[in-house]
């Protein structure tokens, strides 16, 4: 039997996969889990992203959680980084958070996070597993849980994030377009860019439980793009459904992706004499020109597995202050447990005025190479890093880019699937060796 817990919770198409009987299967057994590591009547918060299926699922889970004698608070629709947040500010024993993240509509999750607002650990939801439909003695009377709905805490996330920039109002005099997703940062997002000075317009952010994530928001950047070139605005912010991930966009209407919007970051932390040991924590698949910019400016990069958990597992253990991926989770562990797409977005125009530069003159720090990725299906992803046709296909190619591009071959989780990026000077040419480097993988790894 396959593991229930992907690397990001639990995920699957809301009530096919993720029905309200697993939901509150897993409530409960989270609730015995958690139970046997902290004295004392529990307590958690839950909160949802804006996806209809929401109502139902945090319904379960609520219900799931109670009946388990945990004392529940109910915010309502929060982003991811802001239920984590609160987690800690509220100083519950754990929180849930119900959201498929940049994932279509019929798609959903379950996200834990325990005390201090961190993801649970592998061996915890482990645990947890394990437990589901295990016999149980239940709660009566004045053991039940109790059940409050505070959406008002929500305020207190976006203060927090105004609050990070240390300054009174400044972003004044900046125009900025903001696209949420229809998702949960709909009212969060505005309000907190508002708050701190700036001039808004808002695009997709009129959530009907419906409409999250279509064709709008980080993975769909085009429609911002439009509206700032048309309105005049000095940067976009386009976020994803549970608002952990942020994507810009400068005056011109050109994408600023996670890798430049780190880079960006990292040269003002340093700056600043806050970036911890001069180091910051990057993914395998984030651009070379990434990894030049950092080398050129005198910043060191720790690389690790694709997925914003190891970014964090990283940051955690060494203690450094900020991390990331090109798909735009940015991690300011100063002020969040998490990536957290308002957070950074915000900090991203506090740079833009603070140094008086464009979002475009910022983002010219790093060259992005062309990168080409191909995903082969079918073939055995274990022996990626052991067959000496592959291996010595991927040497061939790294001798023919001649330092001047990259090779990264990264087998699926989950998938018989390898993912084949090569980097090159041209598109052509990483084209090119990337299509070679598919065949071999192809034909040495076929099932």
């Amino acid at each position: 039997m396959s593991r229930l817990f992907g690397t990001d919770g639990v995920r699957g198409r809301a009530n096919e996969v993720l029905t309200a009987d697993l939901a509150l299967a897993l409530s409960v057994a989270a609730a015995h889990v958690l139970t046997e590591t902290t004295p004392g009547r529990l307590r958690a918060i839950v909160g949802r992203d804006s996806r209809a299926s929401g109502e139902f699922l945090e319904a379960a889970v609520v219900a799931g959680l109670a009946s388990a004698g945990v004392d529940v608070i109910r915010v309502g629709i929060v982003p991811t980084p802001g239920l984590a947040f609160l987690v800690t500010e509220m100083g519950t024993d754990f929180g849930v958070m119900l959201s498929a993240s940049h994932n279509p509509m019929p798609d959903n999750g379950i996200k834990f996070f325990a005390r201090g607002g961190i993801k649970l650990p592998d061996e915890v939801e482990d645990l947890i597993e394990q437990e589901m439909g295990q016999t149980w003695v239940r709660p009566t009377g004045a053991e039940v849980g109790r059940v409050t709905d505070n959406p008002e805490l929500v305020d207190r996330y976006i203060h927090h994030v105004v609050a990070s920039l240390g300054d009174d109002r400044p972003l004044a005099g900046l125009k900025v377009v903001l696209d949420p997703a229809n998702g949960a940062a709909s009212r969060t997002a505005v309000k907190a860019f508002m708050s701190a000075g700036a001039t808004v317009t808002a695009i997709h952010n009129k959530p009907d439980g419906l409409n999250i994530n279509d064709n709008c928001g980080s993975t769909h950047i085009e429609a911002l793009q439009l509206e700032v070139i048309s309105s005049g605005a000095d940067l976009g912010i386009g976020l994803d459904g549970d608002a952990d991930r942020c994507i810009a966009v400068d005056a011109h209407g050109r994408v600023v992706d996670g890798d430049q919007i780190l880079a960006i970051l990292a040269i003002a932390m340093k700056e600043d004499g806050r970036l911890h040991q001069n180091t910051v924590v990057a993914t395998v698949m984030s651009n070379l020109g990434f990894f030049h910019a950092m080398r050129d400016n005198g910043i060191s990069v720790d690389t690790t597995k694709v997925g914003d958990r190891y970014v964090v597992e990283s940051m955690n253990a060494n203690g450094f202050t900020l991390g990331g991926e090109q798909s735009g989770h940015v991690v300011m562990n100063e002020f969040a447990t998490t990536g957290d797409g308002t957070l950074t977005g915000l900090h991203i125009a506090a740079r833009v005025v603070r140094s008086g530069a464009s979002l475009a003159d910022l983002a010219s720090v790093m060259t992005k190479l062309p990168q080409v990725m191909i995903n082969v299906a079918g073939v055995d992803r274990a022996r990626t890093n052991l067959d000496q046709g592959v291996v010595h296909a991927v040497t061939a190619a790294e001798a023919e880019l001649k330092g001047t591009g990259r090779v990264v071959l990264r087998p699926s989780g989950t998938e018989p699937l390898v993912r084949v990026m090569v980097e090159a000077e041209t598109e052509s040419k990483a084209r090119e060796v990337a299509e070679r480097l598919a065949e071999v993988v192809r034909t040495r790894l076929a099932l």
